[in-house]
């Protein structure tokens, strides 16, 4: 099933030199609540939009793509949060340079959030909602 869909996380690994290589592991997605916006973002999102989801994450550096200074989204949009982008990037993906989100770093959330529940579409919508809620609460002025 859909559980076997993995999302993404950090791992520290040291070289043999003692020099830190940071690279991304795959692990299966962990399920959180689906009524908190915050704690879906900073178990699924933090790790590479960072905290204050500015784009500095303890993996960006990993990353093929820079994560988005999500915090920025409202600002540069004439001060007003991107919601439907927003929701629809984590839901299909992006039209960026490769194809969705699949074959890069980000993979694309609304499968991952629909393997969590088991009670269908509507709580996978809602998770996103949320996501996206938490998201505009942390927008910069």
């Amino acid at each position: 099933m859909l559980r076997s869909v993995f999302a993404f996380a950090l791992l520290l690994t040291a070289s043999a030199w003692g020099n830190d290589q940071t690279t991304i592991n795959q692990v299966p997605i962990k399920p959180t609540s689906w009524a908190s916006g915050q704690q879906m973002y900073q178990e699924y999102c933090a790790v590479c939009h960072g905290t204050k989801a500015d784009g500095n994450g303890p993996a960006a550096p990993a990353c093929k793509v820079k994560p988005a200074n999500l915090a920025g989204m409202a600002k540069s949009n004439g001060g007003r949060f991107p919601y439907y982008y927003f929701y629809n990037v984590v839901k299909f993906g992006t039209h960026m340079a490769t194809p969705a989100h699949g074959s890069r770093d980000m993979p694309i959330w609304f499968p991952l959030f629909l393997s969590l529940d088991g009670r269908g579409e509507g709580f996978a919508m809602q998770r996103m909602y949320n996501v996206a809620g938490y998201v505009e609460s942390l927008q910069v002025k």
